[in-house]
């Protein structure tokens, strides 16, 4: 109401009569209440607030070289200057660091850049401080400085980003056929990517004359991390399309995009081709399917995540950009301040509001997701929305001994996709690729059949199978005879000692969980499982004769712990068929984690899906010397002790 003070007397009468007339508390659009203008939008007297953060809140292992630190917004923003302010600091004796602040083409996504050539310190936290940033619409400023932190780990980022999926899908050879006339076009990245890089020059989608290659817009969405191209009208019926994100798409530490015209470790472009369908997606308007927690849910532990299923009747994807924290609010006597609010990447319809800090016992919270024209929405051109607002309450209590809500942390080991323990790890196909780091606290010779794609050595005691590690490879010192001049050095040794360390943490942590039943009597095959731990009661987990599925009922921040005494078998027995995990409704690989009291062997006979982190005291073996067919495990293969062996293996490492 002060507010109102300052306003033309005829404007403040009319406005306190709106809110009069609809009893402080009703839909009225003015307020920005129900179906309404979001906030920013003229009429909304909400201010903005942060999306999404890169790195995200108390991030650890963070690369030295990421020397782009970005926040998006809720609504386009003033440029960040003047009482407004975006600073990166650190502790004495920690020198912070300097930088240029700029918005996106959009203006809702603020990114402040290093110099080049700059690295953070080791071992070190860093806080962003957001202050003072004001919105076009109303210049109304953030309720409050954001601030978050994140830790540096022990060297610089070489890994090149990948491509993580597309939408309209990839094939091969392609095109994809039958692909709606009326959707955008998205790419998801493996890492955080600068958000200056993602732009129209970086990104296009093109068509051979006499098509007219369409106009478009394209956005970056920095917690989802997906580029998305929304053409200005419809694409045209029954023609071929190509879609192309160049090697001008960097991540933060400034690695150019590993694509699929070229193998590792070289930059490439990525390029994908689609043909159009003689008509749309059909129209019809968005709605949530389901909420968890649940409307009027009344034990809700105070680390929940709060997360909504969209039922989307055109068939597509949710569009990132309108999954944000000014169309899906928390509030709870106050406005519950966001971590993040992201749509997961399994399905892009089920959308997760991570709260800060946890939330108050004895509270009763009430979640809001905007409908109307400045609210949640489809990647449909033009898109569907929905009707009205979707509002559900629930209420906060004590949790003993609750199941896991969020993922066990691995520190330093996070960045690996696989580690040998003290013995090693070898390869024997030529395809087998590692979208990570790569280590073992043995000497470098201990690691055969690799090559690494950043600066270091080359093994090539197996020259007709050499896989590629896109990062690179930790390990102690070798002996004096053997030229190494990236891994085997102090640095690198301390590097790989920490990593097992931390996974020796993260293993003792899942051991320390309280124990859950055994649904399969130890073959989890043909099983369908909901978020929880599992125990093998045997002491060994199988999953053989069918496949593994993990739902997470709508909520993405899902966690699974599988916890075994002694082995863990994935397909088989022998050459039989190799067996797969489904991850279903919003089931996250980085979320799933395999507890292995000896040894995991994973689809012997090759072939296969797996996901999750393994964790193992005695080794892993990934496949058989020749299998030609691709292993691809989204997760990690950690060995705590024996040695890790692979044929032919894909392992790509989660996204944080």
């Amino acid at each position: 109401m002060n507010r109102l003070k300052s306003m033309r007397p005829w404007l403040a009468a009319f406005l306190v009569g709106a809110l009069v007339a609809c009893g402080g508390g009703g839909r009225d659009p003015i307020l920005g209440f129900g179906g309404t203008p979001a906030p920013g939008t003229p009429g909304s007297l909400a201010p903005p607030t942060v999306t999404a953060v890169a790195p995200v809140n108390n991030a650890t292992g963070v690369s030295t070289n990421s020397t782009v630190i970005s926040a998006a917004f809720s609504e386009p923003m003033n440029p960040i200057t003047g009482s407004a302010s975006f600073r990166v600091t650190c502790a004495l004796p920690c020198i912070s660091p300097t930088g240029t602040v700029a918005l996106d083409s959009e203006a809702r996504v603020a990114y402040f850049t290093m110099p080049p050539g700059t690295l953070l310190a080791t071992g070190t936290t860093y806080t962003a401080t957001i202050t003072g940033a004001t919105a076009q619409a109303t210049g109304l400023a953030l309720a409050n400085p954001y601030v978050w932190t994140f830790s540096t780990g022990l060297v610089a980022d070489t890994t090149r980003p990948r491509v993580s999926f597309t939408i309209p899908a990839t094939t091969s050879p392609g095109p994809t056929p039958a692909v709606p006339t009326n959707t955008a076009i998205s790419a998801g990245f493996t890492e955080d990517m600068a958000p200056a890089s993602i732009n129209a020059s970086s990104f296009t989608v093109t068509c051979a004359a006499p098509c007219a290659s369409p106009a478009g817009t394209v956005t970056y969405s920095v917690g989802n991390r997906t580029a998305l191209f929304t053409p200005a009208a419809a694409l045209a019926a029954n023609t071929t399309y190509t879609a192309t994100v160049t090697t001008g798409a960097t991540d933060i530490a400034g690695n150019a995009l590993a694509g699929n015209q070229a193998p590792l470790p070289a930059a490439s472009n990525y390029i994908w081709t689609f043909s159009t369908a003689a008509t749309p997606a059909p129209a019809g308007n968005v709605s949530v399917a389901s909420t968890n927690p649940s409307a009027g849910a009344a034990a809700v532990c105070p680390a929940a995540t709060v997360n909504a299923t969209f039922n989307v009747p055109s068939g597509l994807r949710m569009n990132p950009n309108t999954i944000n924290s000014g169309v899906f609010t928390v509030t709870g006597g106050s406005p519950v301040v966001a971590s993040s609010v992201l749509l997961d990447s399994g399905t892009g319809r089920i959308a997760t509001f991570t709260p800060q800090s946890p939330l108050t016992v004895g509270v009763t919270y009430t979640a809001r997701i905007r409908g109307g024209a400045t609210g949640a929405a489809d990647m449909a051109v033009p898109a569907n929305t929905m009707l009205s607002d979707m509002t559900w309450t629930f209420t906060v209590v004590n949790c003993t001994a609750p199941p896991p809500q969020t993922a066990v942390p691995l520190g330093s080991a996070s960045t690996f996709g696989t580690f040998g323990g003290s013995a090693g790890v070898t390869n024997q196909g030529l395809n087998t690729v590692i979208n990570g780091n790569m280590g073992t606290t043995a000497v470098s010779t201990a690691v055969t059949g690799f090559h690494d794609a950043g600066p270091g050595c080359t093994y090539t005691e197996t020259p007709l199978n050499v896989g590629t590690v896109n990062g690179l490879i930790y390990t102690a010192p070798p002996p004096p005879t053997v030229a190494c001049p990236s891994e085997g050095t102090a640095t690198t040794f301390s590097v790989a000692t920490q990593a097992r360390a931390d996974a020796l943490a993260a293993y003792n942590a899942l051991v320390a969980m309280p124990g859950g039943p055994d649904p399969g009597a130890g073959n989890l095959a043909n099983k369908t499982l909901a978020p929880g731990v599992y125990t093998a009661g045997a002491g060994s987990f199988m999953i053989q004769g069918g496949n593994l599925t993990l739902d997470a009922q709508g909520n993405a921040n899902a966690v699974w712990v599988f916890q075994m005494a002694t082995t863990l078998t994935v397909g088989g027995p022998g050459a039989a068929a190799p067996a797969s995990i489904i991850m279903s409704n919003g089931a996250q690989a980085k979320n799933v984690f395999w507890q292995v009291g000896s040894a995991a062997t994973i689809n012997a006979a090759g072939g296969g899906t797996f996901y999750g982190t393994v964790i193992s005291q005695a080794g892993a073996a990934i496949s058989t010397p020749g299998n030609v067919a691709l292993v691809t495990i989204n997760g990690r293969v950690l060995s705590l002790g024996a040695s890790v062996t692979m044929v032919n293996t894909v392992i790509n490492v989660p996204a944080p």
